[in-house]
């Protein structure tokens, strides 16, 4: 089942992995692939939570203008 993290977790993971924690132990505490946790390293790693979530915002707002009705 698929499971939605917020970018409060997200962040805090990568800090934890930062801090010198172990991939392996916080992918097992959050239930995610080690694949999962290295791709949100690579899209929120440096960023605070506000910036995460506006990237998730734009990205949103992006699928959805592309996805949408063509433009006239």
């Amino acid at each position: 089942m698929k499971k939605r993290y917020s970018e409060e977790q997200i962040i805090k993971a990568i800090k934890e992995h930062e801090a010198g924690a172990k991939v392996e132990d916080i992918c097992r505490r959050l239930g995610i692939s080690n694949g999962t946790f290295y791709n949100w390293r690579s899209k929120y790693a440096g960023m605070e939570v506000n910036e995460a979530k506006r990237l998730r915002e734009l990205c949103s707002r992006a699928a959805s203008l592309t996805s949408g009705s063509p433009l006239v």
